[in-house]
């Protein structure tokens, strides 16, 4: 079934077995959870599915109050992988390290900050692996995949990177390297220029490129 939008989206994952079991889930411990309940599909209403043409994999939400935000990797401050995402910005662009890690202006203009599970328990990491958010993000890729035409996909990490599997790359393009995170961003982060090579692409599609500056 084709979508026009996220809440299309929604009404046909709501009928599926896996989302109903995982609702119930989450009704049940939602004052446990972060984000809070209405940022929980924020990367979705801030990057509407018309507008998308860049996806950005993270994994799951940063394990504190302060830093989940509902977009992946974004958070107020700048966090040791967001860092290391600006400097190889700074790096490709040359634009300044800037001085909040909030990456809205990016969803705005069509950059999916989409983590594949978009809650979990605060302090504990990967606490929701396996409850059904994964089949959902990945239902809306396997969408957007089949529906668009020329997106970039950038895949940071090996959770990322599984995803390539699912993109058809006779009509999207891809970009992976290691992951931002200080314990791997030296393998094949820095230097993988995916700003600037995103913007290559698009603007070969006659797609408008994205302003990364955030300073």
């Amino acid at each position: 079934m084709e979508i026009s939008n996220f809440e299309d989206f929604l009404e046909e994952e709501n009928r599926k077995a896996y989302k109903i079991e995982l609702d119930l889930f989450l009704n049940q411990n939602q004052n446990n959870l972060i984000p809070p309940k209405d940022k929980w599909h924020k990367a979705f209403e801030l990057c509407p599915f018309s507008d998308t043409k860049v996806v950005i994999l993270g994994q799951d939400p940063y394990p504190n109050i302060i830093d989940a935000q509902g977009l992946a990797f974004s958070s107020p401050r700048i966090t040791k992988s967001l860092f290391n995402i600006f400097t190889e910005l700074k790096n490709d662009y040359n634009y300044p390290i800037p001085k909040s890690g909030n990456l809205e202006k990016w969803a705005k203009q069509g950059v999916l900050l989409l983590n594949t599970i978009l809650t979990t328990f605060i302090g504990q990491r990967l606490s929701m692996q396996n409850k059904g958010w994964e089949e959902f993000t990945l239902n809306y890729i396997l969408k957007l995949n089949e529906q668009k035409n020329h997106l970039v996909f950038i895949l940071w990490g090996n959770n990322a990177i599984m995803y390539e599997k699912f993109i058809d790359i006779s009509k999207h393009f891809v970009i992976k390297s290691s992951h931002p995170s200080p314990l791997s961003a030296y393998i094949s982060f820095f230097g993988s220029k995916p700003f600037s090579k995103t913007n290559e692409y698009l603007s070969l599609h006659n797609i408008a490129p994205i302003d990364w500056d955030l300073s």
